[in-house]
C-alpha cells in the first residue's frame, strides 16, 4: 500500500468495535461505501487492460500460471500402478483424463472460479474472505469494526435485506463458521504443500529423461541434479514474477507447442482412432472390466489437472480475460493432444507406460525435447511457488499466519510477492522431498492427495459462493455441485488408500502448517481480547496528562495498536514507567478492511482527539494492498495528512490553539525525534490455566518472537522503536 501525502480523510469519531452495534449504510467515519466500491472497482485488471495487453499477459502466464499443468505429461501415466494394461484400459484412462480436464480445467475453473474473484484475487482465502464479508462474519471477529463488513456487504450485495437461508445459518451459528474456517484453513495449507509437490514431481520427472539414453546414470545422480536445479530456481524468485515470466514464457511457449505437434507424429504413426476415446463408453467400460483397480488407477490419473488450482490462486499476479484466452487457445488443446499421443504410443506399446513420455518421443528429437521438458519442469515449479507466495501473502494480512517479510516485486501489480523465509523453507522442504522420497511414484501418490483435496474445497467454497453472494437458481447449483462432488469425491477416496504409500507427506506438510496458524491466530485473539478490556479512553488520558508527574516532552511518539474502540492499554504501561508524554502523540490504527483494496483517498484517517497534541490516525487496508510503511517518509505522510485536517477543520471548542501555531508543534515534534510504541506481547499464566492455554500460548508467544519483521515491521530504524512489555492474562 502506497501511502499518499495528503489524502486524508477527516475521522469524527472515535473507532467503534463489531460487537458496539448495528450496520449502517454509512460507515462510523461517515464515509459513502460507494466511493470505496467504485474505487476498488476501478482497479479491475479486466477493465485497465486492452486487447493487446491482455494478449501479452496471456503470454506472459504460460512462464507463471500454467507450468505445473502443461507439464502433467511428464508424470502422469508413470504415477500410475498399471498391470499388463491393454488397448481398452488405455482407451478408458485417455478418456478419464480428457473428460477431466474438459470439466475441471475448462467448466469449474476458467468459466466459474475466475468469475468468482474478490476483486482482482484469487485462492482459497480469497474465496473465504469473500464469503466472510457478504454475510457479515468477521474473519477476524475481535478486530473487525461494523465498518468492515458493512462497506464489503454493500460492495458485494446492494440489496443486503434479503438474505439466503443459508448465509443467516452461517451468521448465526458458531459451529458452522468454524467449519468454513476449517476448511478454508485446509485449502490453503494444501496448496502451500502443492508448491513443494509440484517441484518436486516437475524436476525430477524431466530429468529423469537422462537414463534412457544412459542407463548407467544411476537414480540418486538424477536426484542430485534435480536438486541443484530447484536450488537455482528459488534463488531467481528474489526478481519477481514479471521478470520470471518474461524469462520463462518463451520455454513454456516451445514446451506447449513442441509437445502437440509430437502428439499429431504418434497418433498418425501408431494408432489414428484414438479420439473416438472422447466417448464417455469407454469410461463406463474401463470400470465395468477393471472395478476396483479401476478406482484405484484413478489416484494417477488426478495427476492430468494438477497446477489448475494455480489457475485460480495466481488470478492476482495476472487478469481474468488473460488467464482464459491462454487456457482456452493453448494449454487446453495442448494438453488433449500431448495426451493423445502418449495414449496412442502405449497402446501399441503397452509396457512402456513407466517412461510413457520419453519413450514416445521420436530419437531424431529427443535431445532438443529433453532440453525443454526440463526447462518447462523448472517453470512449473515456478506456477505453484507464484501461487504460495500469494497464499501466504493473504493469510499473513487476514492475521491466520505469522508475519514474515513480503516483498512487493511490481510497482504495477500489487499481486506480485515474494516472500524471503517462505522461499527458503519451499526450498528445503522440495530438495529434502526429492532426496528422501525419491520414488517418483511415492512422490506423486502424495501428489495426488494434494491435487483431489484442494480441488474438492475450491467447489466446495464456489457452491457456497454462488448460493449466497451470486443467488444461482438452485438447479443450476445442485447441478454444478453433483457433478464435481461426485467426480472429486470418487478421486479423493481414491487417492487416500495412498496414505502409505507417499500420501502421508502432503497431510504431515498440511499438520504442521495448520498447527502454526492456529497457534497464531489463538494468541492473536487472546491478546486483542486483553486489550479490549483493558483500553484506556480520553477521559482517563485527560486525568493522566493533568497530573504534575506526567510531563510533556518534546518530540513525536507514535502508539500502534488494533483494537477498534478505544485507545491501547499501552500508554498505561508507557507513561507508568516514564512518567512523561511526547507533546504530539498519535495513536494509530492498522486496519485491515474485508476488501482486497482500499481506495487512496481513505487510506490515511485522521482525527483531534480534544487534548492539545492529541491525534488518532487510522492507516486502513486490504489484503491486496502492500502495507509498506518506511519511517520518515510514512511521518511525513501522516503529518501532511494532519495538517490539511488541521486546516480544513475548525478547531473543537475545548482546543482554542490557533491553526497555526498548531501546524508549527507538528513540525518541531518531528524535528526535536520521534518514537514509535507498540506492546510486546507476554503471557501471564496463572495456577488455573488449563494446559491446552499454557501450550498454545507458549507457542504463540515463540512465533511472535521469531517470525515477525523488527518495528522494523514498520520499517523504521531501530533506535526509534520501542516496546512496552506487557503482560496478558490467560
Amino acid at each position: 500500500m502506497d501511502l499518499q501525502s495528503g489524502a486524508a480523510v477527516a475521522l469524527p469519531e472515535l473507532l467503534i468495535d463489531s460487537a458496539s452495534g448495528t450496520s449502517h449504510h454509512l460507515d462510523s467515519f461517515h464515509f459513502p461505501l460507494h466511493n470505496t466500491t467504485d474505487s476498488v472497482m476501478l482497479q479491475s485488471s479486466d477493465n485497465k487492460t486492452g486487447r493487446w495487453s491482455n494478449l501479452l499477459l496471456a503470454y506472459k502466464t504460460l512462464g507463471v500460471v500454467f507450468g505445473g499443468l502443461v507439464t502433467s505429461p511428464l508424470y502422469v501415466y508413470p504415477s500410475m500402478h498399471l498391470n499388463s494394461p491393454t488397448e481398452e484400459d488405455y482407451l478408458g484412462i485417455y478418456s478419464i483424463m480428457f473428460w477431466t480436464l474438459s470439466l475441471t480445467g475448462v467448466v469449474k475453473y476458467a468459466c466459474i472460479a475466475l468469475k468468482a474473484d474478490d476483486q482482482g484475487e484469487g485462492g482459497t482465502f480469497a474465496l473465504y474472505s469473500l464469503l466472510c464479508r457478504n454475510m457479515n462474519i468477521g474473519i477476524l471477529s475481535s478486530k473487525s469494526s461494523d465498518v468492515n463488513s458493512s462497506q464489503s456487504r454493500c460492495v458485494l450485495n446492494e440489496d443486503n435485506k434479503q438474505k439466503s437461508r443459508l448465509g443467516k445459518v452461517f451468521e448465526t451459528s458458531m459451529v458452522a463458521r468454524r467449519a468454513l474456517l476449517f476448511i478454508a484453513m485446509l485449502g490453503t495449507c494444501m496448496l502451500i504443500g502443492d508448491g513443494i509437490l509440484t517441484p518436486a514431481i516437475s524436476v525430477l520427472s524431466a530429468m529423469d529423461g537422462l537414463r534412457a539414453p544412459f542407463p548407467s546414470i544411476s537414480k540418486s545422480l538424477v536426484e542430485a541434479l534435480s536438486a541443484v536445479v530447484l536450488f537455482i530456481l528459488f534463488l531467481l524468485q528474489k526478481f519477481g514474477t514479471s521478470r520470471v515470466s518474461f524469462l520463462f514464457s518463451p520455454i513454456m511457449g516451445a514446451w506447449t507447442l513442441s509437445t502437440p505437434l509430437v502428439g499429431i507424429y504418434s497418433i498418425i504413426h501408431h494408432y489414428p482412432s484414438i479420439f473416438k476415446a472422447l466417448s464417455p463408453y469407454y469410461i463406463f467400460h474401463f470400470f465395468w472390466r477393471n472395478g476396483k483397480e479401476g478406482w484405484l488407477m484413478l489416484g494417477g490419473t488426478i495427476l492430468c489437472i494438477t497446477g489448475s488450482e494455480a489457475l485460480f490462486a495466481d488470478l492476482g499476479h495476472f487478469n481474468r480475460s488473460s488467464i482464459q484466452i491462454a487456457f482456452l487457445f493453448t494449454i487446453y488443446p495442448s494438453l488433449i493432444l500431448t495426451y493423445a499421443g502418449q495414449t496412442a504410443y502405449l497402446i501399441k506399446n503397452p509396457n512402456d507406460h513407466m517412461d510413457g513420455f520419453y519413450k514416445f518421443i521420436p530419437k531424431t528429437i529427443y535431445w532438443p525435447i529433453f532440453i525443454i521438458a526440463t526447462l518447462a519442469a523448472v517453470v512449473a515449479s515456478q506456477s505453484l511457488i507464484s501461487a504460495t507466495f500469494s497464499v501466504i501473502k493473504q493469510s499473513v494480512v487476514l492475521d491466520y499466519f505469522p508475519r514474515v517479510k513480503v516483498v512487493h516485486t511490481s510497482s504495477n501489480k500489487e499481486g506480485e510477492v515474494y516472500s524471503p523465509e517462505v522461499n527458503y523453507i519451499l526450498m528445503v522442504f522440495c530438495i529434502a522431498v526429492i532426496l528422501i522420497f525419491g520414488d517418483g511414484q511415492d512422490i506423486g501418490n502424495a501428489f495426488g492427495v494434494v491435487v483431489s483435496l484442494v480441488m474438492l474445497i475450491t467447489t466446495i467454497l464456489l457452491t457456497l459462493v454462488m448460493i449466497i453472494i451470486w443467488r444461482t437458481p438452485s438447479l443450476l447449483v445442485a447441478l454444478y455441485f453433483i457433478i464435481f462432488f461426485m467426480m472429486e469425491g470418487v478421486y479423493v477416496s481414491a487417492v487416500l488408500t495412498k496414505i502409505p504409500e507417499g500420501g502421508w507427506i502432503p497431510f504431515a506438510i498440511s499438520f504442521i502448517l495448520a498447527f502454526i496458524m492456529f497457534g497464531w491466530y489463538y494468541g492473536r485473539q487472546r491478546k486483542i481480547q486483553y486489550e479490549l478490556t483493558h483500553k484506556t479512553d480520553l477521559g482517563r488520558l485527560g486525568k493522566l496528562l493533568s497530573d504534575p508527574s506526567v510531563q510533556r516532552v518534546p518530540g513525536l511518539c507514535f502508539f500502534y495498536t488494533k483494537i477498534q474502540n478505544g485507545l491501547t492499554p499501552i500508554l498505561g504501561h508507557y507513561t507508568k514507567n516514564m512518567r512523561s508524554l511526547h507533546k504530539v502523540t498519535i495513536f494509530t490504527t492498522l486496519r485491515y478492511l474485508l476488501v482486497p483494496k482500499v481506495s487512496p483517498h481513505e487510506r490515511i484517517v485522521v482525527k483531534k482527539l480534544g487534548l492539545r497534541g492529541v491525534y488518532a490516525c487510522v492507516i486502513q487496508y486490504g489484503y491486496a494492498d502492500s502495507l509498506n510503511l518506511e519511517g520518515d517518509n510514512f511521518v511525513s505522510q501522516v503529518l501532511d495528512s494532519l495538517q490539511e485536517h488541521i486546516e480544513n477543520c475548525s478547531s473543537l471548542p475545548s482546543d482554542h490553539m490557533p491553526v497555526q501555531e498548531e501546524i508549527s508543534e507538528l513540525s518541531e515534534a518531528k524535528t526535536a525525534g520521534v518514537i514509535h510504541v507498540r506492546g510486546k506481547a507476554r503471557f501471564h499464566i496463572g495456577k488455573s490455566t488449563s494446559f491446552f492455554d499454557r501450550f498454545m500460548l507458549a507457542f504463540y508467544e515463540v512465533l511472535h518472537k521469531n517470525c515477525r519483521p523488527a518495528l522494523p515491521a514498520l520499517g523504521v530504524p531501530l533506535p526509534q522503536c520501542l516496546e512496552v512489555g506487557m503482560f496478558y492474562e490467560a
